[in-house]
């Protein structure tokens, strides 16, 4: 079984909108719909998860059922809402814990964000045949630039081999029983300090395996992403 977890509890505090980013419309839809749509349409995405808080439940919902109103059987797929944490790793905890009241420790779990709207079907598939031989999988992009170091900010310390250096994106996906041990192992305090999803796994010396990423994947987290999305999808749309 493989489970979707969708994380929605962001604040979206810099960009400094109204409402948090994944739920500002684009083309008539708001930006966490398009996640909906990819990950709902996708046959080796057996069930649905989402951390967002009460206030957007609605909106969230009425997607869904935007979504499954063609196929019933769609709606199925959504197995319900977590509570958000004080940071993006409880939210997944809390993901993880209810998860667990309906899968195995075996199944997978892809973990991905509602701010990043372009997932591809060819993306999804690779992770879940990634992790049939791993604990976990994360899809990196090389770096192009050359990378620094710097202990304040403000001259350069060391350069870095930017060979050996890779930028994470989402999805990343584990096996749910181990993943979940890692995270619950890290409580109360050190899981407010985790920064990425794959480094509880690092840190319990889970077997994470690397594949290609890809760069239309990205996170709205400026205005200038929001454009970026916004442009592409209205072209795609006809939108003007």
């Amino acid at each position: 079984m493989n489970i979707a977890l969708i994380l929605s509890g962001g604040t979206g505090r810099r960009m400094g909108m109204d409402i948090p980013k994944q739920y500002i419309e684009v083309c008539g839809r708001p930006i966490i719909a398009y996640v909906l749509e990819r990950l709902f349409f996708c046959e080796t995405i057996d069930a649905v998860q989402i951390v967002a808080e009460q206030d957007w439940h609605d909106l969230i919902g009425k997607s869904i059922d935007a979504l499954a109103s063609p196929c019933a059987m769609l709606r199925q797929k959504f197995r319900g809402f977590s509570e958000p944490g004080e940071n993006r790793q409880l939210s997944i905890l809390h993901g993880l814990e209810d998860i667990r009241k309906y899968a195995a420790d075996t199944d997978s779990v892809l973990i991905h964000d509602a701010a990043r709207p372009l997932l591809s079907a060819e993306q999804i598939a690779d992770c879940l045949e990634a992790v049939r031989e791993h604990d976990g999988v994360i899809p990196v992009l090389l770096m192009k630039d050359t990378v620094y170091s710097s202990q304040n900010g403000r001259t350069i310390t060391s350069l870095l081999n930017r060979s050996q250096i890779y930028a994470g994106q989402a999805p990343e996906v584990f096996m749910l029983g181990t993943y979940y041990e890692a995270n619950r192992r890290l409580l109360p305090d050190a899981i407010l300090r985790i920064n990425g999803s794959t480094e509880p796994a690092i840190m319990a010396g889970m077997d994470i395996a690397m594949i290609p990423g890809d760069e239309g994947n990205f996170k709205i987290t400026t205005r200038a992403d929001l454009e970026r999305f916004r442009e592409k999808i209205c072209h795609r749309c006809g939108f003007p």
